[in-house]
């Protein structure tokens, strides 16, 4: 049986740049879409968290006025059915990297407080591209990413083309100006090979293992992306807003 893992912050604040504190976590959509998809086409799906803490959903993420009262309900329900799962994540730091067959990592502020700079974050990254296990991070689970390093000091993932949040799109969410850092402005002063879409719309960039989406509407696509590099099924040659390596 395919074996994916999702990695999740366990993060429920993202600390501004005047040292207040901003209710975050794991943006639902991200997570329930992905999920959703990966148990529906039979894979056996793995959670882990730093510490094995029990994830919180960011709060903006269930707000009617921001994805709707319709996604409010579903992504309430799903996440009722799996609370038990929810409840008892792995321990990142025990998780054994060849087991997976993917590794996904969902976004919200989350990622940008504690995954960015996890050392087990990184040794699970580095272990997973070094043996083509695919690595699939939405939105702000780019961040992720920035933990990692080579035995010189470089960066693993510079040159990959990728996507993530946008620092456009930041702005426009109003998060941006109290900002530490901004994601995309940091993965492209890291190397990579940044690249974006249409604000708030879906769009993915598969670079080898690495496939990444922008933002929450990137999170289906991101999903089926993985299931096709699976063989598992998944609409990604049909979505004709990805970019592919």
């Amino acid at each position: 049986m395919t074996k994916l893992l999702i990695v999740l912050s366990a993060a429920d604040t993202w600390t501004r740049a005047d040292g207040s504190k901003y209710q975050s976590g794991v943006w639902a959509e991200e997570f329930v879409v992905m999920d959703e998809k990966f148990v529906a086409a039979g894979c056996a799906v793995d959670i882990a968290t730093p510490g094995g803490i029990p994830p919180t959903i960011d709060p903006h993420s269930m707000n009617p006025e921001v994805v709707g009262q319709a996604s409010v309900n579903h992504f309430r329900a799903y996440l009722d059915r799996i609370a038990d799962r929810l409840a008892k994540p792995l321990v990142l730091a025990d998780v054994a990297t060849a087991d997976y067959d993917a590794i996904v990592i969902p976004g919200g502020h989350g990622p940008v407080e504690d995954l960015y700079r996890d050392d087990d974050m990184a040794r699970v990254l580095i272990e997973a591209d070094a043996s083509g296990t695919i690595i699939a991070p939405v939105c702000h689970g780019q961040a992720a990413l920035l933990a990692t390093r080579k035995d010189d000091g470089s960066w693993p993932f510079a040159g990959r083309r990728m996507t993530s949040f946008s620092d456009e799109e930041e702005i426009e969410l109003g998060t941006a100006d109290n900002a530490p850092w901004l994601l995309a402005k940091t993965l492209r002063d890291m190397g990579a090979a940044y690249e974006k879409g249409p604000n708030w719309g879906p769009y993915v960039v598969t670079d080898g293992n690495l496939m990444t989406g922008q933002n929450p509407a990137s999170s289906a696509p991101l999903a089926d992306a993985v299931l096709a590099a699976l063989h598992l099924g998944g609409q990604a040659n049909e979505q004709p807003d990805l970019a592919t390596a």
